[in-house]
């Protein structure tokens, strides 16, 4: 019983948010415009298949229709399901978005981390070759990984919580190939008051000063090494090392985002809008399981 509770709940915040917001993004000009199989519906099986770790919009097909196939009376055909997923894709975003702003941020709470993530679409091999959604999509390089691959960034700005992963604040999709930092002066601009820790690809001398003054925001960063400089002081070290530990959990977010999503590996879409309503979809089944 508790997971159909669950499912209900879930249900009804869709078709509160669809009535409230969501709609503007998923008007039709069609004959079609009240279609018997909702978009709410949709919505609601697509997450729900996520947080029950069905990955593949067959695989959560297949689970709705045996399991809750009395509960959706008009679910259509398989690939009538993934055409409306497609279709929904600006309403995955715009999801996203709205959960985003109900997430229980403290006040009091003024350490903040970002960072970024690749989302593949096709890895090393087919990363000069591959044409998918090349509207969104290109070629980039992931330090982290140390591999070049086809697909999109996702950007993460998070409130640091104790003994838990950050709390996300604000997201955004790129081309692979978006240096992270014009990224970031975009999402902070408007960020007053707060430390953000950081890698460091986000360190600027120039734009750290101007947020500084501008909004009171510190930028923290491990050291680089100057022109000329050898190694690290020990200072040094034992400063970057714990500006290291501090914005570790965002890299714990990342781990279970892509346990619970599977958001990370992108390779079965075919658009596009397949591909924005395979990120949007699974970041709000995560921002959903954070709130509840």
């Amino acid at each position: 019983m508790p997971n159909e509770i669950h499912l209900i709940k879930l249900y009804c915040a869709i078709c509160h948010h669809y009535d409230t917001v969501l709609v503007a993004a998923a008007q039709r000009q069609s004959n079609n415009s009240c279609p018997q199989f909702t978009d709410e519906e949709c919505i609601t099986i697509y997450i729900w298949g996520i947080i029950q770790q069905k990955f593949e919009a067959k695989a959560i097909y297949q689970y709705i229709r045996d399991n809750y196939a009395s509960w959706f009376p008009k679910l259509p055909s398989y690939q009538a399901f993934n055409k409306r997923i497609c279709y929904l894709a600006d309403a995955f975003e715009m999801l996203v978005d709205v959960l985003l702003k109900s997430m229980d941020i403290s006040p009091e709470v003024s350490t903040y981390l970002i960072d970024s993530m690749p989302i593949i679409v096709a890895g090393a091999k087919r990363s000069s070759s591959a044409r998918v959604a090349s509207e969104i999509c290109n070629k980039g390089y992931c330090g982290s990984k140390g591999m070049y691959y086809y697909g999109v960034k996702l950007h993460l700005f998070a409130q640091s919580r104790y003994q838990t992963i950050p709390l996300p604040t604000a997201i955004t999709v790129t081309q692979a190939s978006e240096n992270d930092l014009p990224v970031a002066k975009r999402m902070l601009y408007d960020v007053y008051n707060v430390n953000i820790f950081a890698d460091k690809a986000y360190k600027e001398s120039a734009w750290e000063v101007s947020l500084k003054q501008s909004n009171n925001v510190s930028i923290l960063t491990p050291i680089k090494l100057n022109k000329g400089q050898k190694e690290f002081s020990y200072w040094q070290k034992m400063y970057s090392s714990a500006v290291s530990a501090v914005r570790q959990p965002i890299e714990s977010f990342f781990n279970w985002l892509q346990t619970k999503t599977h958001i990370n590996v992108a390779s079965k879409v075919r658009s596009s809008n397949g591909l924005l309503s395979f990120v949007f979809a699974r970041l709000a089944a995560a921002c959903w399981l954070i709130n509840h």
